[in-house]
């Protein structure tokens, strides 16, 4: 398969003969789910509950580093917190057809959090407490860490190398992106010393799924070695939903107050991250679709204005 389209060949009878060949019947009823990563189905059953599909894209992670995934998520299930852990066939969840990586999981569905409630950030702090409390056990070998290497500098990279950004605006971009990674190295250097865990990695409100019986999180496609502080701050929109999430947190688990100097730093680095991301996958069609304003100037014109704003706030 083509590295510019990796997902060319990904047809819907492709998918469907996956699920077969797992020992499933489907029913013919495919509803794409919302990722650009990765390929996504909700796959309806013969007599039997859906399964979601997921189909890895090629080349981001090695076979090692997801199954490292599968382990963290069978792990926080025995556990018993609320997290979906893929399912095994004679004992494998990483699953091969037709040269497509892939893994199913049951459906679990949901609502959004109300991240307004003061009850339900406190649930989920507890929750995220507990989580690191397993997070804690080991350490990731496969996946990789929170760094400024991954988080800016091979984003920025991406984006110089892109057709995305106007040649006019590369001095004023690479300025922008070096200055933030300074003040991110000396925050950091600050705050000095912090534990690292496994952490879900990108514990945002919408992978965060609510049901009556409570919250649940997916996608763990971006687990990897943090401080505890990672998996909290985009939950919290302000000061007070912070203090809601960390009142849970603490309840059932210390907590570094340094690393809330972090957050900045942290949030600077997906701001970098965010847009190289977009970068590097500007070939795979989807992405100019769901994402068309990063084929315009003035996008990139106040995404650097946007960096110095973080890169004053770090300072």
């Amino acid at each position: 398969m083509s590295d510019e389209t990796p997902y060319a060949r990904l047809t819907p009878d492709l998918v469907l003969d996956a699920i077969t060949a797992c020992g499933y019947w489907p029913d013919g009823r495919l509803l794409a789910l919302n990722s650009y990563e990765n390929r996504v189905w909700q796959v309806g059953l013969e007599e039997a509950a859906p399964v979601i599909a997921k189909f890895y894209r090629p080349g981001r992670w090695s076979d090692a580093a997801i199954l490292e995934e599968h382990a963290f998520a069978q792990e926080l299930a025995d556990a018993e917190l609320p997290v979906v852990a893929p399912l095994s066939f004679a004992g494998r969840s990483l699953l091969h057809h037709d040269g497509y990586r892939y893994a199913l999981s049951p459906r679990h569905g949901g609502r959004a959090p109300m991240l307004e409630s003061a009850e339900q950030l406190a649930w989920l702090g507890r929750l995220i407490a507990r989580m690191h409390g397993v997070g804690a056990r080991a350490a990731f070998v496969h996946r990789g860490r929170i760094d400024r290497e991954t988080l800016i500098m091979q984003p920025m990279h991406a984006v110089l190398a892109s057709n995305l950004l106007s040649a006019s605006l590369h001095d004023r971009y690479r300025q922008a992106v070096e200055r933030v990674n300074r003040q991110v190295a000396a925050r950091f250097e600050a705050v000095g010393t912090v534990r690292t865990l496994r952490l879900h990695g990108d514990c945002h409100p919408g992978n965060v799924l609510w049901t009556d019986a409570g919250p649940h999180f997916v996608d763990l496609d971006d687990a990897r070695m943090g401080p505890a502080v990672q998996d909290l701050w985009m939950l919290a929109h302000d000061e007070g939903a912070m203090q809601a999430l960390l009142d849970g947190y603490v309840s059932m688990r210390d907590f570094d107050h340094a690393e809330l100097a972090l957050v900045p730093a942290l949030r600077a680095m997906r701001q970098v991250h965010y847009a190289g991301w977009i970068a590097s996958r500007w070939h795979d069609p989807a992405f100019p679709a769901a994402f068309p304003f990063a084929a315009e100037p003035r996008w990139w014109e106040q995404h650097i204005a946007d960096l110095h704003e973080q890169a004053d706030e770090l300072e």
